[in-house]
């Protein structure tokens, strides 16, 4: 996918016409969009069993809530270390494994449950170690794109990667419950640990990483270590306006709305579904995930939002807007068709997003950058958990939820109007 950029001398070139589906073009990318696919619907169908199987035993609420904070508190924490080590060593090794623990979770869960021993302790462990495994896998992931496409198709990427996960969370649910029923929680879980597979054995031989860059491109073990990369990494993020805007557009995100509203979704299925909540709950949960994959092949297919940060953070103003509008819909086909386009939106500003990061980004740096990106737009959704959820609880999630949408849209208005970044917002690619 080409845009305009600019030249050496100040002028734009022309863009060339835009390519359909760009970054499928690249015969490894192909490959690894099923391996991040499958990888990602394993993950979702091991929440559907493992999830079901802690209730029938514990009935802990508790738990439920600890499951989604090891999810996220793990991003939080590490993201950093996680893109330094992408950046020190091969991607494809630190991505294996994180599918080797994968599948190692799913392994004891499996287990636990067939021996009838599960215990307490052993699920928070578990789902711990489940949290840190999607720790190596991101970052790492995002620095592999980078080496398969280049920077040309690298917007492309960004935005099939994000619907390759989009699209194994919205088969997830479905195959987890097939399993379920089908084999039970042990057989199934088993079954789950092939799914991560093709993604583990492609990465194998895959011709990428450092190994195969070209001849001059900087490496991290070169370029220094240790405190003076991570001060060097803020330093470089704090200075530069897109990076720097890129990362409150997406922490703010995370921090003040996150995913926390599909946690509520069982709630507004059953104050809009009318005599169905259990339809109406499914119809919710999909009409996200739907807009989400129709957004990406509408864009993609017409070559339409060419990655600027003004256009990211107005998205993400249309997505604090549709979300409200969910919040406080009346009726229920209004709430589907709300959710839709937030789906949608989302996905359009946060790949977007990440492609900006990475085009912006040192090289030498560049696993570093992705990972402090990716502590702020995904680890700090554990406190969205609060901003929606616990003050919900206290004034009623519509309203938590539409209040939550309305100051992170406050918020990025600000940040669209800062007069020191305004002009820098514009770029579509860095010189």
């Amino acid at each position: 996918m080409s845009f305009p950029t600019p030249s050496t001398d100040g002028s734009t070139r022309p863009a060339a016409q835009p390519v359909a589906f760009a970054a499928l073009r690249h015969p490894g990318y192909r490959l690894f969009f099923i391996g991040t696919a499958t990888a990602m619907l394993g993950d979702n169908v091991e929440h559907v069993i493992s999830y079901w199987a802690m209730f029938q035993r514990f009935h802990s609420p508790a738990l439920g809530g600890f499951a989604v904070i090891s999810h996220w508190v793990p991003f939080l924490l590490f993201s950093g270390y996680s893109g330094a080590l992408a950046d020190r060593f091969d991607p494809r090794r630190i991505i294996q494994l994180g599918m080797v623990l994968f599948m190692g979770v799913s392994l004891c869960w499996s287990l636990l449950i067939a021996t009838d021993s599960l215990r307490i302790w052993e699920a928070w462990v578990l789902l711990s170690i489940h949290g840190c495994a999607g720790v190596l896998w991101s970052p790492a992931s995002q620095l592999l794109i980078h080496d398969i496409v280049g920077e040309q198709d690298l917007p492309s990427a960004v935005r099939l990667a994000a619907t390759a996960r989009y699209a194994g969370m919205f088969l997830g649910p479905a195959v987890g419950s097939a399993l379920l029923l089908l084999l039970g929680p042990a057989h199934g879980l088993l079954v789950n640990m092939l799914i991560y597979l093709p993604m583990l054995l492609w990465l194998w031989r895959a011709p990428y990483g450092p190994r195969f860059r070209p001849a001059g491109k900087a490496s991290l073990q070169e370029t220094g270590h240790g405190l003076r990369e991570a001060w060097a990494t803020l330093r470089i993020m704090r200075t530069n306006p897109v990076l720097l805007s890129m990362t409150l557009l997406g922490g703010g995100a995370a921090f003040f709305v996150g995913n926390a509203y599909q946690a509520q979704m069982p709630q507004f299925a059953t104050e809009l579904g009318h005599g169905n909540p259990g339809l109406a709950y499914w119809m919710l949960l999909g009409a996200d995930a739907v807009g989400a994959l129709i957004g990406a092949i509408v864009l993609e297919s017409r070559g339409l939002l060419p990655p600027r940060p003004r256009t990211a953070i107005l998205l993400g103003i249309l997505w604090c807007a549709a979300l409200a509008g969910f919040a406080l819909a009346p009726v229920y086909p209004l709430a589907v068709l709300l959710l839709f386009c937030a789906g949608f939106l989302e996905l359009s500003f946060s790949s977007m997003a990440m492609a900006l990061v990475q085009l912006n980004a040192p090289p030498e740096l560049r696993g570093h950058v992705i990972g402090t990106y990716s502590m702020a737009a995904l680890g700090l959704r554990c406190v969205s958990g609060l901003t929606v959820g616990l003050l919900g609880s206290v004034i009623g999630i519509h309203h938590s939820l539409s209040l939550a949408a309305v100051i992170l849209l406050a918020g990025l208005l600000l940040l669209l109007s800062m007069p020191a970044w305004a002009p820098s917002l514009n770029v579509e690619m860095p010189r």
